[in-house]
This record gives structure tokens, sequence and C-alpha cells, in this order.
């Protein structure tokens, strides 16, 4: 018997959210604490909901290109990595594209 046919817990056709690589939380986790305690503080935990898909794409698309110019650059305002801040607008913008389905 697989897990999926176990009768104690009934997983079949549920996302294996253990496929996840974990260090990719870890990193919107520390981008989210700047934006939420230092940044933004007056906007509270959801206030990037309030910003238009477009404003978060410009966002993500100026740490990619950072990124790509430096893959070892960070933020020169939080000094986290500029891989962690796109990361943090794509999860943003699947958020958001989750809502409008």
């Amino acid at each position: 018997m697989t897990l999926t046919e176990d009768k104690h817990k009934a997983d079949a056709g549920k996302a294996p959210i253990s496929l996840v690589p974990t260090q990719i939380i870890w990193d919107i986790a520390k981008v989210r604490d700047y934006g939420v305690n230092v940044k933004y503080p007056e906007t509270g935990r959801d206030g990037w909901r309030n910003l238009s898909k477009d404003r978060i794409r410009d966002a993500m698309l100026r740490h990619c290109l950072r990124y790509i110019a430096d893959p070892e650059g960070v933020d020169e305002e939080s000094g986290l990595s500029h891989l962690a801040h796109l990361a943090c607008n794509v999860a943003f913008l699947c958020e958001l594209e989750r809502d409008d389905e």
C-alpha cells in the first residue's frame, strides 16, 4: 500500500509540498521581514496586495537584471540578495495571479 492509498491519510492528488526546496522559503521570509518591519512598517503584513502587478513586475525585473549582472550582489537597502528579492516578487505575483482565478 502506498502513501496515497493509506486509509489513515488521504493525500492522493494533493501537491507534495515536501518537494519544494526550503531555501526559497527562508529567503522570501527574510525579504518579507525586512519589508514588513523596516522598509514599509506602516503598510502592515499584506500591504503588497495593494500594489499593481506592473509595479511588482518592475521590481522583480530590476532585481533580476541586478542578479544577472552580479549573481553575488545584494540589495543596497536590505543587504539581502537580489535573488531573494526576485523570489519574493515572484511569490507575490503567483499569489495575485491565483487570486484572479
